[in-house]
Parts: structure tokens; C-alpha cells; sequence
């Protein structure tokens, strides 16, 4: 019985960590996903042409299809070679919110084209009551899959798992 209980937690662990039901991205490339276009509002914004970026500042919103990033700021970097968002920086109060799940940190990277987000500076994922917090959390997108990490000088991750009364069961 303990076994069970232990496969179960487990399992609920790794359901969170992946996402949303653990739905797969099937017959959708990296380079699909990523050219998608992405909508953004915010307070101000100014461009750089020499250095391919684009800065926007004051109440972010990021949006590309089902996945919306809220920042105080990000700047996106533009690939001369495919002439898309390459990657985008968001700093301050970086909120990630995608099918049912929330991530928060004090920044986050999103490689468009990769459609991974790294958040950092101590990163926290919700999805339901259940809670995941650690130095770094690593989003993979279209695998639908997470990586915390604790950081370093000993930083451990930490899981609040509600298993939804399963554990509470009398033994037979």
C-alpha cells in the first residue's frame, strides 16, 4: 500500500510538472510554434534597429496563442537570419499563465524558437492547490514538461502535492 502511495504522489508530481493534462504539441514543430505571431501591450515602447531589439515597458503583456507572459518590462531580440522574435527578456514581477497553470518569478527568458521559458530568481509554478517552488524553473513548451531546480549553496526545490483525498483511503 505504501508503494501505491508513493507511485501516486509521484505521478501527481510529474502530471504537474508537465502541464495541463500532459497534452502533447503533436505534428507541431518548435519553428511552428514559434512563428506564431505574438501580441504585446504595454505603457511604452521604443525600438533599437542596430541592435535588433524592441523594449517595452509598464504593465507587459505578451501574449502567443495559449500562452500570455506579464512582466514590468521585457525586450525582445529579433534573428536577422529568420527575421522573427529570437528570444525575449521580461524582468520584474514575470508572471507566465498557460491552460490552468501560473508561474512566477523576478525574471524570465522565453526562447521563441526553442518555445522553452527559463524563470529565475526564485520561481514558483501553481497549477490547481498544488505547488512547486525553486531557485529556476525550466518550461518546456512543446514538450509539455518542467524542470526546478533548487539552486546554489544548497537551495532545495519544494512541492506542496495535493493528491485529492486518494492518500486519505483507509488501508483494507
Amino acid at each position: 500500500m505504501r508503494i501505491f502511495r508513493i507511485v501516486v504522489v509521484l505521478s501527481l508530481v510529474a502530471a504537474m510538472a508537465g502541464g495541463a493534462g500532459g497534452q502533447e504539441r503533436a505534428g507541431e514543430s518548435a519553428r511552428d510554434l514559434g512563428s506564431r505571431p505574438i501580441d504585446v501591450t504595454a505603457d511604452r515602447l521604443s525600438a533599437d534597429s542596430a541592435h535588433n531589439t524592441v523594449t517595452f515597458e509598464g504593465n507587459v503583456v505578451a501574449r502567443q496563442a495559449d500562452v500570455t507572459l506579464y512582466a514590468d518590462r521585457i525586450q525582445a531580440g529579433y534573428s536577422r537570419e529568420s527575421g522573427s522574435i529570437d528570444r525575449i527578456e521580461a524582468e520584474g514581477n514575470v508572471r507566465f499563465v498557460q491552460e490552468g497553470r501560473e508561474a512566477r518569478s523576478a525574471r524570465a527568458t522565453f526562447h521563441n524558437l526553442e518555445q522553452r521559458i527559463v524563470l529565475s530568481g526564485g520561481a514558483t509554478l501553481r497549477q490547481g492547490q498544488n505547488t512547486v517552488k525553486g531557485e529556476t524553473l525550466t518550461i518546456f513548451l512543446r514538450e509539455n514538461r518542467s524542470v526546478v531546480t533548487g539552486g546554489k549553496d544548497g537551495g532545495r526545490v519544494q512541492a506542496v502535492i495535493n493528491p485529492k483525498g486518494i492518500l486519505e483511503t483507509p488501508p483494507k
